[in-house]
């Protein structure tokens, strides 16, 4: 009851890439890249587990972006063929690489991964993928025509992933689609089966993950437009309900979500967001403990996970440290008073 785990990144240490700098470039190259890769994730392992962290990840150490990351290793992707798209709606622009031809993987994107990470530890593992409507709002499309057949092409390639990696050990993957939360009338008309078409004949633990993303300038500055209630979720939560996914990832600290709306998610597992991660600041114990809580009058504990708001890679490495902590401390408080 009341387990703990993370949204997905972790900070990279200072020798591996830039510290504090959201998809810094690699500080290493060749054969020392991918040994300090294995270094990184083997030192967050070890932070996650010291902390009580109960299911665990490599913390993205092998990853630049969470999408490119996969993005990658697919083939039908031109990434000389610049296109400027505004990414969440708009939110920000960016030049992004361009989809020119079916897309198909190039062969097994992060089984290399797991293979090294498993052994590692005796936690559950937990391994992140971008979903599929996230994919679409940061590559541009000259191939598809529509979104949600670029989305339904990506999901397929998601779901051959997702069931190499199950099949090499893993407990829980989850899907990142911070795009819900931009596009929610796209999440009821297509998002969501695209999402269930990513997770189709999973038998491990599957998450959605969404959130209102990292601490960045442009998600800052977006979240003081959204008013004094945030109800993204409430539009998109129902559906969600009804998805073939198990669990559902969600900001709730310092957040201005009402925590009601996690009543709409009667059927999933809550991932209970109880730490902030757009500020430095470090949550004590009792306050992770008071979110879990609040929380609680919504959705059973025994559907409840302690998790982070998002990821936490911009962060500085001993602040993330704290805040693993905080967590561990908090969801330990939070299950004694149970």
């Amino acid at each position: 009851m009341l387990e703990t785990t993370i949204a997905g990144s972790l900070p990279k240490p200072a020798w591996l890439a830039e510290p504090e700098r959201l998809w810094a470039p690699w500080r290493l190259e060749g054969a020392e890249l991918e040994e300090g890769k294995r270094d990184a994730t083997l030192i967050w392992l070890k932070e996650q587990e010291d902390a009580g962290i109960d299911i665990v990840s490599g913390g993205e150490q092998f990853r630049i972006h969470f999408v490119h990351g996969f993005l990658e290793h697919v083939d039908g992707i031109d990434w000389d063929k610049k296109t400027k798209m505004g990414i969440r709606d708009n939110r920000y622009t960016v030049d992004v690489p361009t989809v020119t031809g079916p897309v198909s993987r190039k062969g097994p994107v992060h089984s290399d991964e797991v293979r090294f990470v498993r052994p590692h530890t005796d936690k559950k593992l937990k391994f992140t993928l971008p979903g599929p409507m996230t994919i679409c709002d940061t590559i541009a499309d000259a191939h598809y025509g529509s979104r949600p057949d670029m989305a339904m092409a990506f999901a397929e390639l998601l779901n051959a992933e997702a069931k190499e990696l199950e099949a090499l050990g893993v407990d829980s993957i989850q899907f990142d689609e911070p795009a819900f939360n931009a596009f929610m009338k796209e999440t009821v008309e297509w998002g969501v089966d695209a999402l269930n078409l990513a997770r189709k004949g999973l038998k491990c633990k599957t998450a959605v993950h969404i959130c209102y993303g990292y601490g960045i300038q442009e998600n800052i500055d977006w979240k003081q437009t959204l008013g004094a209630e945030w109800r993204q979720y409430e539009e998109i939560f129902p559906s969600l309900n009804n998805s073939d996914i198990d669990q559902v990832s969600l900001e709730c600290a310092n957040s201005k979500v009402p925590l009601s709306l996690i009543g709409l998610l009667k059927d999933k597992d809550v991932l209970v967001g109880a730490i902030d991660v757009a500020s430095t600041n470090v949550e004590t114990p009792e306050q992770v403990a008071a979110t879990l809580q609040a929380a609680m009058e919504f959705v059973d504990p025994e559907r409840t996970v302690a998790c982070t708001n998002c990821g936490l890679a911009p962060l500085p490495r001993d602040v993330s440290v704290d805040k693993l902590r905080a967590l561990g401390a908090g969801a330990a408080l939070a299950r004694k008073a149970l």
